[in-house]
């Protein structure tokens, strides 16, 4: 009886089996990407997409990789927003895809889910993500998107939704209900996966502009009732003008009260001691307190903001509960004015990046490696460094709170602990210039149109530009390099990095400062190599080797065996390249990820400031106040040329997503 009853147990479950397979299946059938063939077909694509009442712009932006132009929304009440994203066929899987990362804000877990969650069924997994990710932690990912074959203009990625048919959509998007069943290979109509990726085709761009501004409507005043005209009152008349201007004189003067009373309260906190023995006798070196928040510190955030050399520094003796520190009043005299940064404690910075965990690790730099933080709300970079490094510390603090410009990085404040220094940044959201050169695709990184790199480029000489000629007294860099710019969620340039900066001193020679070779090689010029003669020039040059990777996409020192600089090889490829239509030898050196979307003519021009960027002679290199008038003269050049291709959709749809 025990084998009867089995028999048809072993025959149903098999049948039970087959089916929740081929349901499953079906399931899938339309979250796979679409195949393709030709790895080098680059076009423009939307992802439809409903943000949850978190997903702000700065997170959608941030999310996809784009700008607020790259969004449109549909009206109607339905809240979604159209993603304008380009759309490659990916090496290796052959299926269209596009790239971008996503910061992870709230809360840790699975990769899998947080992405499958933020991204409403848009994102691709070739494999099956098991691996785990903290708050702030940066994942590179794959969104679905397609390409048409030319009989649409434009293909949309679209979640089937509980509310959505075939034909709600076609009327919807002003389609043909055959255009969608034909794309996505449907055969019935009626039975389609909520929760599935469609492919809507589309012939013009879905959805209207983002409003960048939301204004909001003033209230409508009243309309005066028959009350109100029947008996007239002039209100104003029964206020005494004395009364009135008696009342402003005494707030504004509790005001001033109140304002003196907090900077003196301020300025007692940073210095206790005998201000009096200043006065009588600068030189003689009389201890003053140092204030610090928690741990030991190295500036005091009064209304002015006092720095002082290493050499100087000495443990009070006494109580190091007091958490103070001693300073030689010779020191004072090296105050500047400037705004102060913040004063973070040694348990701000460990909280805000999980102990300094692995996964929030990006990236480490010369003096220290670099860690995502939540810092009170805000997304920083923060340095962490040891203690032996005081003298790069202060070398960029000293800089970055006197210079304050949109392409320079923003220091917004430090903090210390017994064997460690934190230097806390602005945060980056897109990474080093390096990362999206130099094999992007690979390392999950956007690759860069041309208007977006010579926007980049303009960024960059901008910032450069500032510390060599706008301010007091003038800087140098030492360490320009495509790692050293920063791109912000928006793609605009900022230099970072100031540890090696240095005071330009004046000689009779011109500016220069006399220094060890400090750097790296691929960027340091020839006389800075040869004499440790370091001046603007010598920044210009480094500037110069940038220009020549981001037309390349070549790094600064070729891997090969006989490292070769590229200075060397972008050069030798020049002497053959007379004109923007006699370039093939230059040509041949352009970066594939371009995909020949470049004006011929403009890049011509950035190659041959380069050149002159990276001459032997330094007085024969631009100063940088030139170059951006070149750099702004080349970005307008190639903007009229990409609107020359507007009316080429096959064409312009091939630019790269970033405008």
């Amino acid at each position: 009886m025990i084998h009867g009853r089995g028999t048809p147990i072993s025959i149903i479950l098999p049948l039970l089996l087959t089916v929740q397979v081929l349901i499953f299946s079906l399931s899938e059938e339309y979250t796979t990407p679409l195949n393709c063939t030709d790895t080098t077909r680059l076009c423009t694509s939307f992802l439809a997409f409903k943000p949850t009442s978190k997903q702000t712009l700065p997170v959608i932006r941030s999310m996809f990789d784009v700008l607020p132009q790259d969004i449109t929304i549909e009206g109607n009440g339905r809240d979604f927003m159209f993603i304008k994203k380009s759309c490659s066929c990916a090496s290796g899987l052959h299926k269209y895809l596009s790239n971008t990362t996503y910061t992870v804000r709230e809360n840790n877990g699975s990769v899998y889910d947080l992405v499958t969650e933020a991204y409403d069924g848009l994102a691709y997994f070739s494999t099956n993500f098991t691996r785990k990710a903290r708050k702030g932690a940066v994942v590179s990912l794959r969104l679905m998107c397609g390409c048409s074959s030319g009989l649409w203009n434009y293909l949309m990625s679209y979640v089937m939704r509980d509310e959505d048919s075939v034909a709600s959509l076609a009327s919807r998007f002003g389609v043909s209900m055959d255009s969608i069943e034909t794309l996505n290979g449907i055969s019935d109509p009626d039975n389609v996966t909520v929760g599935a990726l469609y492919y809507i085709p589309l012939n013009s761009v879905p959805g209207e502009p983002y409003p960048l501004k939301n204004f909001t409507t003033p209230a409508p005043v009243p309309a005066p009732s028959a009350d109100n005209f029947a008996d007239p009152v002039n209100h104003k008349a029964n206020v005494p003008y004395w009364w009135i201007i008696g009342s402003l004189a005494v707030g504004l003067a509790l005001i001033l009260i109140v304002i003196v009373i907090f900077v003196s309260l301020k300025s007692s906190s940073c210095f206790s001691g005998s201000r009096g023995s200043l006065a009588k006798d600068s030189v003689e070196k009389t201890s003053h307190e140092f204030q610090v928040l928690q741990k030991r510190s190295f500036c005091c955030a009064s209304g002015r903001y006092i720095c002082f050399r290493s050499e100087d520094w000495k443990q009070p003796t006494g109580e190091p509960s007091n958490c103070q520190m001693n300073i030689p009043t010779v020191v004072v005299t090296e105050f500047f004015d400037m705004e102060k940064p913040v004063v973070f404690t040694h348990e701000d910075i460990l909280s805000s990046t999980d102990g300094f965990s692995d996964s929030n690790l990006l990236g480490h730099g010369a003096y220290g490696s670099v860690y995502y933080g939540l810092l009170r709300d805000q997304e920083v970079a923060i340095k962490r460094m040891t203690a032996t490094k005081t003298k790069e510390v202060l070398a960029e603090m000293k800089v970055l709170c006197k210079v304050h410009h949109t392409n320079l990085v923003e220091l917004i404040g430090y903090a210390a602990s017994d064997a460690e220094l934190y230097l806390i940044y602005e945060y980056a959201q897109k990474g080093s210039l390096k990362n999206h050169l130099h094999d992007p695709q690979n390392k999950g990184h956007t690759s860069l149109s041309w208007i977006m790199r010579v926007q980049i480029a303009l960024d960059a000489a901008r910032g450069l530009e500032y510390i060599h000629e706008h301010t007091k007294p003038h800087y140098v860099h030492r360490d320009i390099k495509t790692s050293n710019i920063l791109l912000d969620g928006s793609f605009r340039a900022k230099i970072s990095d100031f540890g090696l900066a240095k005071l330009i001193l004046k000689t009779n020679d011109g500016e220069e400062s006399v220094t060890r070779v400090v750097g790296t090689y691929g960027y340091l010029a020839p006389e800075y190599l040869r004499d440790g003669l370091s001046t603007n020039k010598s920044d210009v040059y480094a500037f110069g080797v940038v220009l020549f990777e981001i037309i390349s996409g070549q790094e600064a020192m070729t891997r090969t065996a006989e490292r070769r600089s590229l200075v060397s090889i972008m050069v030798a490829a020049m002497k053959n390249s007379h004109d923007s239509m006699n370039m093939s030898s230059l040509k041949d050196h352009v970066d594939p990820n371009l995909m020949d979307l470049y004006p011929l003519h403009c890049l011509f021009k950035m190659a041959m400031l380069a050149k002159q960027c990276v001459e032997d002679d330094p007085i024969l290199r631009p100063d940088m106040k030139q170059v951006v008038i070149s750099l702004s003269q080349i970005l307008l050049s190639s903007v009229e040329w990409e609107a020359t291709l507007a009316g080429n959709s096959q064409v312009f749809s091939g630019l790269v997503q970033g405008r």
